[in-house]
């Protein structure tokens, strides 16, 4: 029982854009010796399956640039072809309660302004270009979680995958009038304007793992065999950060599957948070849902091959029986350089992940 897990992305990544490249990519990780796919599904507030809920909300079923206007539903697709070669299918909702990225909310917010999420001076909550739904908001939750039971209930998947964005909002937020208002009920006073305050912040983070207990609960009720995993930011920052409470996540059972991304860009800072994970946060009976995400390349960087199976290997030695990568390209590049490296070493072996 060990997850090998990797991200397919429609960022720097064809896969996606036909059926013959996810055929050719599915049957690549099969014979490299991975057994779970982690497809993204919701992007850039559009959907990668046909989803009708987008359609009559949005007026927009599925993700054009990658369709290209054919009748094609690319994670039906993807769904097939994996479980072909016996691959396990977790689609990966990756932008979760963010709606749009540098086009001040996009079509959704165009649409509900009264979804923004709203930070201290009072305008529309942005982080590093991205504009955000307010996840404090019961109707937007509702949005989020439709999304996921539409694809629980219309696919045959093996499980759903929430990551830092969802559930997950920036800490600057939280200051619209409902929260605000709810804030007031509960203290008698308002929050507080310093946004990291420890009590705010928990508070808001409490409210956020309360929406991962409900989505835990209905996606069970559906198909209660279907795993549900998160990809949070690395604790304690992604408190800090995004409101991810991921220690009370694992010890109220609200994940069957977590992997905090540890994205360093050299094996001993890796190390020093797989440490963090199995030392200080994790308890013993806990580790088995713990399969850590690793970076293999963004932008400009690269994983090398010697660190790459050092990660693996530290993260055996320490317990930790599998790891996610970020993402596919980054085995494909070289000739195949790391895919490779993994297929006639520790993955050479074929496992099931559970």
């Amino acid at each position: 029982m060990e997850v090998r897990g990797v991200w397919i992305t429609n960022t720097d990544s064809q896969v996606l854009y036909s059926r013959q490249t996810i055929a050719e990519a599915m049957q690549f990780l099969a014979e490299t010796g991975f057994n779970v796919v982690f497809p993204v599904v919701w992007n850039k507030g559009v959907t990668l399956y046909r989803s009708a809920m987008m359609s009559q909300q949005f007026g927009v079923e599925i993700d054009f640039y990658v369709t290209r206007g054919q009748l094609r539903d690319p994670l039906r697709e993807l769904i097939e072809e994996a479980h072909k070669v016996g691959l396990k299918v977790i689609p990966w909702f990756e932008y979760g309660f963010a709606c749009s990225y540098k086009q001040n909310g996009g079509r959704i917010l165009n649409r509900k302004p009264h979804w923004a999420a709203i930070n201290a001076q009072g305008t529309l909550l942005i982080k590093n270009g991205f504009e955000w739904m307010n996840a404090f908001d019961v109707e937007v939750q509702n949005f989020v979680m439709d999304l996921i039971l539409e694809v629980v209930k219309n696919y045959d998947v093996d499980g759903i995958q929430g990551d830092d964005r969802m559930p997950a909002l920036p800490s600057e937020g939280g200051y619209d009038s409902k929260t605000v208002d709810l804030y007031i009920q509960q203290y008698g006073r308002r929050p507080p304007l310093y946004h990291k305050d420890e009590q705010w912040l928990q508070w808001r983070a409490d409210i956020l793992t309360g929406f991962l207990a409900r989505l835990y609960q209905q996606v069970k009720a559906i198909k209660p065999h279907i795993k549900v995993s998160m990809a949070p930011s690395p604790y304690r920052w992604g408190l800090n950060e995004y409101l991810q409470d991921y220690i009370a996540w694992i010890d109220k059972d609200l994940v069957d599957m977590i992997h905090p991304q540890l994205y360093r860009r050299n094996f001993w800072s890796y190390k020093s948070l797989v440490d963090q994970l199995v030392d200080t946060q994790f308890k013993t009976s806990q580790i088995s849902k713990l399969s850590p995400g690793i970076l293999l390349k963004i932008g400009s960087y690269r994983i090398s091959e010697d660190e790459l199976l050092k990660a693996i290997e530290y993260n055996r030695y320490r317990g930790v029986q599998g790891e996610v990568f970020f993402f596919y390209e980054g085995l494909r590049e070289n000739n195949n350089t790391l895919g490779n490296a993994l297929r006639l070493g520790p993955y050479s072996q074929r496992v099931s992940p559970w």
